[in-house]
């Protein structure tokens, strides 16, 4: 089996400005060193607005910090006039290594549907970028059709098409959790993220399923991210607001030490 190295974003959504970004990105830097964090043991990686990538990409770069940079969206086309967007070759050469693609946030209030979202992962391989795919069911989708169908459709439209099937993450954030204060159980999450690898391992492969890191995300902070990440079938966790707090992102990074206690 392949192990997957552990991996912990923060999303920080519409949030910071860039000046605010050096301030969040250094205590959490700080904060990860004075507590002797092993990032080969935990990805960090930090997901700010556009805006700030430049800036905290430098600030990366100038001070050695091993968090790793990922954007929050991408344009499904290179270049163009595609007002207001952004091309992955733009975020590739920021250094960028991941984005996020198809948050519930953009199929919601941007009306993005699976045929976008596949493009969209298509325009990251293209780039260099990795994926972040995110999937995940309303409150009445959960009700209706149970708590895996949607992220697993969702998660086969994405990857359906493509020539090479490159590395990539899954997140799976069942939007009844998102900011509600409502969290799925462990064993919830757990299940659906295994039910999501199975349907990778029928459609691509062994190789590919095991070698996917699956996330949970919603409503995750330090006080509960030990009791998701126990299981073999969570490999992580995509954090919202609890990412904007430096201490408390921190002790979700290190969650290592909670499951220890």
């Amino acid at each position: 089996m392949t192990k997957r190295i552990p991996f912990i974003a923060g999303n920080w959504k519409m949030n910071l400005d860039h000046q605010q970004a050096i301030a969040l990105v250094q205590k959490l830097a700080w904060s990860l060193k004075d507590h002797n964090h092993d990032y080969s043991t935990a990805e960090v990686v930090v997901f700010p607005p556009f805006t700030d990538l430049r800036t905290v990409q430098t600030l990366i770069d100038a001070e050695k910090f091993e968090l790793k940079l990922g954007a929050q969206d991408l344009s499904a086309h290179d270049s163009g006039a595609y007002t207001g967007d952004i091309s992955g070759a733009f975020l590739a050469k920021l250094d960028a290594n991941f984005v996020l693609i198809g948050h519930s946030e953009r199929r919601q209030y941007h009306s993005e549907d699976d045929s976008l979202v596949q493009a969209k992962t298509a325009a990251a391989f293209r780039h260099g970028l990795t994926p972040v795919i995110c999937v995940g069911e309303t409150l009445e989708e959960l009700e209706t059709e149970g708590a895996s169908a949607v992220p697993v459709r969702q998660t086969l439209a994405a990857l359906a098409g493509h020539e090479v099937l490159l590395p990539f993450v899954i997140a799976y954030e069942p939007v009844w959790a998102i900011g509600t204060g409502k969290v799925a159980t462990a064993e919830e999450a757990a299940t659906v993220c295994r039910k999501i690898r199975e349907a990778i391992e029928a459609e691509h492969g062994a190789g590919v399923a095991d070698a996917t890191r699956i996330l949970y995300g919603g409503s995750v902070k330090a006080a509960n991210v030990a009791g998701f990440l126990n299981s073999a079938d969570v490999d992580g966790v995509l954090v919202g607001g609890a990412s904007l707090d430096a201490e408390e992102f921190s002790g979700i990074a290190r969650f290592q030490k909670h499951l220890a206690l």
